[in-house]
């Protein structure tokens, strides 16, 4: 049998809505200077968005993709960011943003991720598309399939620099998606965060990196992005930003100029920030309550939520509540982190997510010694 108890949060609710102070924007209507402007959750929700899925060239955007494609090949083991790339002379020759590898040097992956991630450095992307896939065409072929798994609408490439190239070209939209992937790699952040960075070549040459996206710097939360700039793609800008719990990607293709595409994305993350937040019902490891514990040493045990729940939504919106379902009883032996119920997030009456429910500690079955005990201690 199971029992079902509403828990209503109505304090920590309105004591976020009273903190907040924020009047709530009906629409983001800042018209946008670029041919394509969009705002997003972490979790895909379009807040905004002008004109963003037509096909346009996003010249360094390119990357983001190339980096998603070069973590994939780090998850399933095909290499390691230890692995040690021999830079090739097709690598060593591009033009564009580079480090300025040399011909027959050999560098980490770690040291090339970063470069691409930092400063968008061409022959790295070429050393990193080499070394996984032995050529370029076959990283770009890698580069497309992925772009059909993630089910992007309008994007095809041909390189995996984002130099002009015909037949290469995405969408904001696709864009933010491929952002949204490359973000669940922790190991991006360690590079993308970073300012200032000396790269250090094998013959103890320094090539000093800048990061690109100043809004690392000069954007309070932002943590990643990538820039673009061709003649034909005009000034380009996706940004992600984090601030407590919530999480905006913002994207800019086609600004006139470089100030209008960071002015552009701060002013929708800005607003992101302003209006939404990814709020926070139960957080992980929240003590919920005991269950009784069947035939155990100990009589009950500690419930917690295995994970946080949460739910993105207007600030100053108190629709939301959570639902408690846990049985009455479990069965001895108990194993820390045995399932024992959920915890649903009820919105406007409809079920929205729900984190399962764990028991807090291992709970032993009595023995007969014990039951003995008991029988013998009975008044």
């Amino acid at each position: 049998m199971k029992k079902t108890v509403l828990i209503l949060l109505v304090l920590t609710i309105l004591a976020v809505a009273l903190t907040s102070g924020t009047v709530l924007a009906e629409n983001y209507t800042k018209p946008s200077m670029s041919r394509q402007a969009l705002l997003m959750n972490e979790d895909g929700e379009v807040l905004y968005q002008h004109n963003s899925t037509e096909k346009q060239p996003i010249a360094s955007m390119t990357k983001i993709m190339t980096l998603l494609c070069v973590y994939d090949a780090i998850d399933s083991g095909k290499i390691s960011l230890t692995d040690t790339v021999t830079c090739s002379a097709n690598a060593s020759g591009m033009g564009g943003s580079q480090v300025f590898l040399e011909t027959g040097g050999q560098y980490t992956v770690d040291n090339l991720i970063k470069s691409v991630a930092v400063c968008s450095a061409n022959d790295s992307c070429v050393a990193l598309a080499e070394h996984i896939s032995g050529s370029v065409e076959s990283f770009v072929e890698m580069m497309n399939n992925k772009a059909s798994q993630l089910g992007l609408v309008a994007t095809h490439f041909e390189n995996p620099t984002g130099l002009p190239q015909l037949n290469h070209y995405s969408c904001a939209l696709d864009v933010a998606n491929m952002m949204r992937q490359l973000i669940r790699h922790p190991h991006y952040f360690t590079c993308a965060r970073i300012w200032m960075e000396d790269f250090t070549h094998p013959d103890g040459r320094v090539t000093g990196m800048t990061n690109t996206n100043k809004l690392v710097r000069f954007y309070n939360g932002c943590d990643g992005g990538k820039t673009g700039y061709t003649s034909e793609a005009q000034h380009c800008l996706c940004a992600t930003a984090k601030r407590q719990d919530t999480r905006f990607i913002a994207v800019v293709v086609g600004a006139p100029d470089s100030k209008t595409r960071f002015a552009e994305v701060s002013a929708m993350l800005d607003y992101g920030f302003a209006n939404y937040e990814n709020r926070v019902f139960l957080d992980s490891n929240s003590q919920i309550g005991k269950v009784y514990v069947h035939g155990g040493e100990q009589l009950q045990v500690e419930v917690n939520a295995l994970e946080q729940l949460t739910h993105f939504t207007k600030k100053g919106q108190n629709n939301c509540d959570v639902v408690i379902e846990m049985s009455d009883s479990v069965k001895a032996p108990v194993m820390k982190g045995d399932v024992v119920g959920k915890a649903v997030l009820v919105h406007d009456g409809e079920r929205v997510k729900e984190v399962e429910l764990v028991a807090s500690t291992d709970v032993k079955c009595r023995s007969f010694v014990q039951y003995l005990t008991d029988i013998l201690n009975i008044d």
